[in-house]
């Protein structure tokens, strides 16, 4: 891979990986677009190093916020690092569950399924949905009571970590699309599902980056050689280029999501899908 088509992937990433729309269904068709193949170790490896640069513009976002929240008093901190805990370690069970039994079932590694459209077209049609619903829902429900600092409970965030283990396996099956929807439908108040949506992205990201470069290492072992020094080069860069990207999504997200836009990233991605189906009756 040259390193403009690097730079080409990690802003289409770093665009969508923050909004609720799937940044790797666009990465994808991107690749598909370029000739590359999505399902490659070094490509998988590419794209779970783009969400490095996102993670850390999460980070970078968020701060203040998490500062004020989370880490207000030692209570908080306490409460907040308990239901972060919960959720990612039902996330962890679910999607760790549902890659072994998709392995099982296609006998080849989960990451083969990702250069299928057919498949990631369905799934950016059922985030749509999702959002659609929660955008309406949402203005009918009371809102959370935040006396808590959060407006979570432990039920909530059992639920947002479920939800986020269903979507890890699939790719165009947005993650924060569907956590910060389930939030909004389980009467969390907006800004606190998107934080706590991000927070959970920030614990979720490191460990697939591990998995996705060890399986790098296997594959190009078992080819008779290691490339991944000369590979994290241009990795590095767009991970740059992915966190300026985050960082104007981030913005973007927030004010549509105060703004009561919510529901447009739902007939975007009810858009995306039949552009996506489109492409496959074409032949990527």
């Amino acid at each position: 891979m040259s390193l403009l088509h690097v730079i080409i992937l990690a802003v289409v990433q770093g665009l969508t990986e923050l909004l609720p729309v799937s940044s790797s269904a666009h990465v994808v068709v991107a690749e598909k677009l370029m000739g590359m193949d999505p399902s490659s170790p070094a490509m998988t490896l590419l794209l779970i190093m783009l969400h490095t640069g996102t993670m850390f513009a999460v980070i970078v976002y968020f701060w203040k916020q998490w500062r004020d929240t989370y880490f207000a008093s030692v209570e908080s901190f306490l409460q907040s690092a308990w239901l972060v805990i919960l959720a990612t370690t039902i996330t962890g069970f679910i999607g760790g569950g549902l890659v072994k039994l998709i392995e099982h079932v296609t006998h080849a590694d989960v990451e083969q399924l990702f250069d299928h459209l057919e498949l990631i077209a369905p799934a950016l049609a059922a985030v749509g949905v999702l959002i659609l619903i929660a955008g309406s829902v949402e203005k009918r429900l009371p809102r959370a009571d935040s006396s808590d600092g959060i407006g979570l409970n432990g039920g909530k965030a059992a639920l947002i970590g479920a939800v986020q283990g269903f979507t890890l396996p699939f790719r165009g099956f947005s993650r924060s699309g569907a956590t910060i929807s389930t939030g909004m439908l389980a009467g969390v108040a907006k800004a606190r599902a998107e934080t706590f949506s991000f927070a959970l992205a920030v614990l979720v990201t490191p460990p697939v980056i591990a998995r996705e470069a060890l399986r790098l290492l296997k594959a190009e072992h078992a080819a008779g050689g290691v490339t991944l020094g000369a590979t994290m080069l241009p990795i590095c860069v767009g991970s740059v280029c992915a966190f300026l990207a985050g960082l104007l999504a981030l913005k973007w997200l927030s004010k549509w999501l105060e703004g009561g836009r919510w529901y447009l990233f739902g007939i975007y991605c009810l858009i995306a899908a039949a552009a996506v189906m489109w492409l496959h009756h074409a032949g990527f």
